[in-house]
C-alpha cells in the first residue's frame, strides 16, 4: 500500500523507552491525579487501611486505589469491573499505580467501605479552591437535578400503581376465564389444551395478586406510601415532560458563576426543591468561606420559610414566585394585583379601596393577617375580583422579605439568566459523562459517594482548564 502512513511489523523488534515516565507527557492529567493524592492526609480524611496490618496479608495503600477511581472518574470509567481491565492494559494506570492491578472486588469495595472519606476529599479540593479565592466575590446558582437510579420503574410502587396494576390482573383473570369458558364449546381435544394453558396463566395471575397485596401491606407501613425493590432509598420523581418520570435520586448543587466550579453538593430522595433552598446556601456560604453571599435559583425553589431563614442567614436571594394563582387563571386579580401600604398596613385594590386587617390566624406555624373591605358588594368590578361576598386578602408576617426580593429581582431580572447559564451547564456534563445508564450503586449512602466522585472530577477537569496542568500541578504542591 503505497503512499500511506504505514506501522511497523508485529514481529519486529523495538527498543521500548527505558521506564514508564517516559509514555506519560508532562501536560497528561493523570499527572494531576497522582500529585492531588499524595498531597492527601488520607488518614486524616478517614481512609481505612492507612497504617498496615501487622499480621496478614498486605494490603493495597488507599492511595493506590483511590487514583484508580479518580483517574476511572475523569475517563467515563466507573465500573470497578472496567476499571480492573484498564488497571491491567492502560499505561497511564500502570503508570499512575506502579503497576499494580487490583481485582474489581478490591476496587469495588474500596468505594463501598470508604464512601465518608471520599466525599471529604471532594469537599478538600473544594478547600483547595477556596485558598485560591477563586469564590470570594462569586455568585451562587442552586438547581437540583433528576439521575436514575439502579431501580426499574416496575419495581417501584406507590399506592395508585398497585391499584392500577390490582385492577389491570382483574381485568385479565375475567377475561381468561371468559375464554375458558368458550373454549369449553370446542372440540375435547382443543378444549383440553387451551383449558390447561389458561388455568396456568390465571393461577400466575393470581400468585402477582397476592404479592401486590403483600406490597400494599408494606405501602401502608412507608413513611412516603412508596417502595422500591431494587435500591430502597430510590424513589419515583416527576420530571419535565408531561406524564413522565423517573425512578431515582434528586441531586443539589451549588455552582459558582465565575469558573462553574461546584462548591458544594448533595444527593436527596425528595422530589421536589422547595424545602432546600437554605440548605444548600449555608453549605455553599460555608465551603466558599465567606460571611454574605447572594445566590439565585429557579421558581421550584420559592417557599417563604426558606426565603426568610436565608435573610436572616446574611444571605441575599434571587428567587421568582411561581404563578400559581387560581384568580388569575380564572381570569379575576391575582394577589399581586393588590398594593400593599406599609404605613397604614393595608392594601390597596384595583378598584382604588382600602382593604384593612381584619383577624390573625396561624396556618401550617405561620401567623397570617387578613384583609378585607367592606364595599365590595357596591364595586363595578366585583366581578373581575371575586366571586364570594367580599374579596380577602392573606398577608404572612415575614411577606416584608419576600417583597424586598421581588423588589431586587424587578431591578435586575438577568439574574435569571446568569443562573441558567452556570448551573445547567454542570448538570448536563455530569450526565454526559454517565451516559444513558444510572447509578451504579444502591442505597443514599453509597450513592452520594458515587457522586462526589463525578463531582471531584467535574472539579479536576475545570481547574486544568483554568490553570493549565502545570499551573496546577504548582498551586497544587504550593
Amino acid at each position: 500500500m503505497k503512499r500511506f502512513i504505514e506501522g511497523e511489523a508485529r514481529t519486529q523488534v523495538t527498543l521500548l523507552p527505558e521506564c514508564l515516565d517516559d509514555y506519560v507527557a508532562e501536560e497528561n492529567p493523570v499527572r494531576v491525579v497522582d500529585v492531588f493524592v499524595d498531597e492527601l492526609d488520607l488518614g486524616a480524611l478517614g481512609f481505612e487501611g492507612v497504617a498496615p496490618a501487622t499480621t496478614g496479608r498486605p494490603a493495597y495503600h488507599p492511595a493506590v486505589l483511590l487514583k484508580i477511581y479518580i483517574y476511572g472518574y475523569l475517563n467515563r470509567i466507573q465500573s470497578s469491573r472496567r476499571l480492573e481491565r484498564e488497571a491491567e492494559r492502560n499505561v497511564e494506570l500502570m503508570w499512575l499505580t506502579g503497576r499494580l492491578a487490583p481485582d474489581f472486588k478490591t476496587i469495588a469495595d474500596f468505594r463501598k467501605d470508604n464512601g465518608k472519606a471520599i466525599r471529604n476529599v471532594c469537599r478538600q479540593f473544594v478547600v483547595l479552591c477556596r485558598n485560591l479565592n477563586l469564590f470570594s466575590q462569586s455568585i451562587i446558582a442552586i438547581d437540583g437535578s433528576k439521575f436514575k437510579a439502579v431501580n426499574n420503574r416496575d419495581r417501584n410502587f406507590t399506592q395508585g400503581k398497585v391499584k392500577a396494576r390490582m385492577q389491570q390482573i382483574e381485568q385479565s383473570i375475567d377475561r381468561y376465564l371468559a375464554a375458558m369458558d368458550s373454549a369449553d364449546r370446542a372440540t375435547p381435544e382443543v378444549a383440553e389444551a387451551k383449558a390447561e394453558r389458561l388455568k396456568e396463566k390465571v393461577e400466575t395471575l393470581k400468585q402477582q395478586m397476592q404479592k401486590l397485596k403483600a406490597i400494599e401491606a408494606q405501602l401502608r407501613e412507608s413513611p412516603d406510601q412508596q417502595i422500591s425493590l431494587t435500591d430502597p432509598d430510590s424513589r419515583s420523581m416527576a420530571t419535565s415532560g408531561r406524564g413522565t418520570g423517573t425512578v431515582g435520586y434528586n441531586v443539589q448543587t451549588a455552582v459558582d458563576d465565575k469558573h462553574h466550579l461546584i462548591i458544594a453538593h448533595e444527593v436527596t430522595n425528595v422530589g421536589n426543591d422547595r424545602a432546600q433552598l437554605s440548605n444548600m446556601a449555608n453549605q455553599a456560604r460555608e465551603e466558599a468561606g465567606v460571611e454574605t453571599l447572594m445566590v439565585v435559583a429557579d421558581r421550584g425553589y420559592y417557599k417563604g420559610t426558606e426565603i426568610v431563614a436565608c435573610e436572616q442567614a446574611g444571605i441575599a436571594t434571587f428567587v421568582p414566585k411561581p404563578l400559581t394563582s387560581s384568580s388569575k387563571a380564572e381570569g379575576r386579580f391575582g394577589k399581586q394585583d393588590f398594593i400593599y401600604v406599609a404605613a397604614s398596613d393595608e392594601y390597596r385594590c384595583p378598584a382604588g379601596q382600602s382593604l384593612i386587617r381584619r383577624f390573625s390566624s396561624v396556618e401550617d406555624g405561620m401567623l397570617l393577617h387578613c384583609y378585607w373591605c367592606s364595599v365590595c358588594q357596591a364595586c363595578s368590578m366585583k366581578k373581575q375580583c371575586t366571586t364570594g361576598k367580599e374579596r380577602r386578602v392573606k398577608r404572612w408576617e415575614q411577606e416584608s422579605v419576600l417583597d424586598a426580593m421581588q423588589l431586587r429581582l424587578e431591578h435586575d431580572p438577568g439574574k435569571m439568566k446568569v443562573r441558567r447559564q452556570t448551573v445547567e451547564h454542570p448538570f448536563g456534563t455530569l450526565k454526559y459523562w454517565m451516559g444513558a445508564t444510572h447509578f451504579l450503586t444502591k442505597t443514599l449512602p453509597r450513592v452520594s459517594t458515587e457522586m462526589s466522585l463525578h463531582v471531584l472530577a467535574y472539579n479536576l477537569k475545570r481547574m486544568m482548564s483554568i490553570f493549565g496542568i502545570q499551573g496546577l500541578l504548582e498551586v497544587i504542591k504550593a
